[in-house]
């Protein structure tokens, strides 16, 4: 069956973190126009009991380069979904790739009417397989010919995922939140520079995560390996989460609900040089960490002005 090469991802700037809005920004509704230019952060907020809900925007604190920002507006699962499923297909992944195909009814389940998803896989090279589509059952259909796909091959999970980015920046629409969720057993040969990939989620404000399976011929985590990469930094930066899973269907399913369930905080984007990044620290605030003693906040690290938004 043909693929459609990833490397037919263009970039192209689109400014999806930066919103333009009125000065009123009421208690359920943005109205988004031209004026303010505003930075969204997506925050996944988790305690001991899992995800914590019903946050507002006095339960966080937020800093852009070291200073206070005032957290402007604050939601939960209001906004639709831009989701890239990327399938790792060495060698070593066919057995987890099968268990995952078997489990995308029930994680897709997840998504709501109107999220976009597409799908991909790769080893040493990258190759797109379905476009964004909101069909979630087409799909299924979709992720269940990964499993036959051609396994082997070498793993280049950052240039994998910088090309995936590269298709958002065609094709995504800036609306929406945007995320990867790199399926894989992280076990990778250098391929990128992790900081020249963060920059390019940065811009376009795409988070990363990464549901890792162990495999009986994984090395990972074994720092003498000259050359080796993994995917663990990059989400990190960009606010996604990790999980080693040995059920890798049930987590596939947590992983979606995570995605859907995520915080996006608003506030207005202090000036700055166009390109420049920015450094981001999202946490709970007194307020916040009274109520939830033992949660974890993730939250993208930084961002990167566009000229719109440097120009306001």
């Amino acid at each position: 069956m043909g693929h459609t090469g990833i490397t037919v991802f263009s970039r192209h700037k689109l400014l999806g973190v930066f919103i333009c809005v009125a000065t009123a920004l009421a208690a359920q509704d943005v109205l988004f126009r031209t004026g303010i230019a505003l930075v969204r952060v997506d925050a996944q907020v988790s305690g001991a009991a899992g995800g914590v809900n019903g946050l507002t925007k006095e339960d966080f604190e937020l800093r852009d380069n070291g200073e206070v920002q005032r957290v402007l507006y604050c939601s939960q699962d209001d906004q639709a979904l831009d989701l890239l499923l990327l399938f790792d297909n060495s060698g070593s992944m066919l057995p987890a790739v099968r268990r995952l195909a078997a489990a995308a009814h029930t994680a897709l389940s997840e998504l709501r009417k109107g999220d976009r998803v597409a799908v991909a896989n790769f080893n040493g090279d990258a190759w797109l397989i379905g476009e964004f589509s909101d069909d979630l059952d087409a799909v299924e259909k979709t992720v269940a010919r990964v499993v036959d796909l051609r396994f082997g091959g070498g793993t280049h999970i950052l240039s994998a995922i910088d090309s995936a980015g590269e298709y958002f920046h065609k094709r995504a629409d800036p609306q929406r939140r945007h995320a990867i969720l790199v399926l894989t057993d992280d076990d990778g040969q250098y391929s990128a520079n992790e900081k020249s990939v963060v920059k390019h989620m940065w811009t376009d404000d795409i988070l990363v995560s990464g549901l890792i399976i162990p495999t009986p011929m994984s090395q990972r985590g074994m720092a003498w390996r000259d050359g080796a990469e993994d995917m663990v930094g990059v989400a990190a930066k960009t606010g996604g989460e990790t999980v080693d899973a040995d059920d890798p269907g049930h987590t596939f399913r947590e992983m979606v609900r995570n995605l859907r369930r995520r915080y996006s905080i608003y506030y207005a984007m202090p000036a700055g040089k166009a390109g420049s990044s920015r450094r981001v620290d999202v946490a709970l605030s007194p307020q916040g960490r009274s109520r939830y003693p033992d949660a974890t906040v993730l939250a993208r690290k930084g961002y990167v002005i566009p000229k719109a938004a440097a120009s306001q």
